[in-house]
């Protein structure tokens, strides 16, 4: 591990596993926490996990510095780490997890669910977010008004939307073709809105939208919505592939 700063012990031993800051109060207050040997009950000192020695009943603490959690993003949440007037992603996370203070990876629309990705790793976040490493996300959803093969043609060359940006090729994949249609769509980019701009774009309408991949990594359906979990190593793994 590389570059960790000192901290409060509080926030080290409850990022570590031993509760939450109020919990970890109290453990200290019980003596049983040692900095290189020494007694420490002040929730406030500062360690350097990687110079000094943390142990809790003389058991060694390993820090953990990053937490990488996949959500099922609910509908009506917005994908944020704080709002003053409505609820974010982050306000449905455990205390446990609060704590690393993660943020979420990229935007979904309030009401649009499916896979989200929250992290405090911001070089991850920044390779899977920027604009030259196209990483592809793909989404399901249902179209006001019939999908055509017209449609499929225009959005592999690209389409312009309202703002005059041409977005790059996408791939669309019609699942079913009527009044209202169901697709799949690949983008490698993640403009504000994008996927309803582009359907607006060949006057048509998003009215439901739900992401399942990003990059390699695949939204785990077994997740209810409002769920999440810690990624697994392999999925960790198919993220930083990206990189």
């Amino acid at each position: 591990m590389k570059g960790v700063a000192s901290m409060r012990m509080d926030k080290l031993l409850a990022n570590s596993g031993y509760g939450t800051r109020k919990e970890v109060k109290k453990l200290l207050k019980t003596g049983v926490v040692k900095v290189d040997g020494e007694v420490v009950k002040d929730a406030k000192v500062h360690v350097d996990p990687e110079v000094e020695e943390v142990t809790v009943h003389d058991d060694i603490v390993e820090y953990r510095e990053f937490i990488y959690l996949m959500m099922h993003k609910p509908p009506g949440l917005l994908s944020a780490t704080e709002d003053n007037r409505q609820e974010t992603v982050v306000d449905i996370l455990q205390e446990e997890d609060k704590i690393f203070a993660p943020f979420p990876v990229g935007r979904l629309d309030k009401d649009t669910e499916g896979l989200l990705i929250l992290t405090n790793d911001g070089q991850l976040a920044h390779q899977l977010l920027s604009p030259k490493k196209h990483v592809p996300k793909t989404y399901y959803a249902t179209i006001d008004g019939e999908v055509t093969e017209e449609d499929v043609i225009a959005f592999k060359e690209g389409v312009t939307l309202d703002d005059g940006y041409e977005t790059l090729p996408a791939s669309l994949e019609i699942l079913s073709s009527g009044e209202s249609s169901e697709i799949e769509i690949t983008i490698m980019e993640g403009k504000f809105h994008q996927v309803k701009r582009m359907f607006q774009a060949v006057g048509k309408s998003v009215t439901y939208l739900k992401r399942l991949s990003m990059g390699k990594l695949v939204l785990d359906e077994t997740l209810e919505l409002g769920e999440y979990r810690e990624l697994t190593d392999e999925e960790l793994e198919m993220l930083q592939q990206n990189n």
